[in-house]
Formats: structure tokens, sequence, C-alpha cells
């Protein structure tokens, strides 16, 4: 018994080293910021992600845009940008639409 015991505290060890074996936070589900930033919007406590672009796109003329991302905790979109091989994110408080930082 004691030899079996030692056998599978092995396997479990060779199996954490490969990486088969997840430490609990791994196996928590991914938040969920895109759905998050959805129904904020829908309750009307901050802009949808359209009106941001709306307010943002026209002050990065000469700029392509590339996308956003949303931060659930921050309320926050970033819409990253690209010029002449630099990339620019601007940072946008989702409930004002209000420019909070921008970063290059």
């Amino acid at each position: 018994m004691k030899r079996l015991r030692s056998l599978l505290a092995g396997m479990i060890a060779a199996l954490a080293v490969a990486g088969l074996v997840a430490p609990a936070a791994a196996r928590e589900p991914p938040r969920n910021d895109q759905g998050e930033a959805r129904r904020e919007a829908q309750a009307g406590t901050q802009l949808s992600l359209r009106e941001i672009e709306r307010r943002i796109l026209p002050q990065m003329q000469g700029s392509e845009y590339l996308g956003p991302a949303y931060d659930s905790t921050a309320r926050a979109y970033r819409l990253k940008f690209i010029r002449d091989g630099r990339v620019t994110y601007v940072d946008v408080d989702a409930r004002t639409g209000k420019v909070i930082g921008r970063s290059r």
C-alpha cells in the first residue's frame, strides 16, 4: 500500500511537471469582459463600443484602427491604432467616453 501511494504521488508530480495537471486558478473560467461591456451598455450605465468608436476614431485621422479591448475592472476601453509603424493606445472611460490616457 505504501508503495502504491508513493507510485501515485510520483505520477502526479510527473504530470504536474509536464503541465497536465493545472493549478486551481487555471481551471477557473476566464473573465468575459466583452459580455460584461455589453451588459453594462444595455443597462445604460456606460456607452457602447460603437459610441466610443464614433467619438474617438475621428480624432485619430491618419492612423489605422486595429481594434478594441475592454477592461471590466477599470470599466475602460483601450483602442489600438497604428501609424507609420508606431502603435498608439487610447484609453477611454466607458461611462463618460472621455480619453483617460494615451500611450505609444
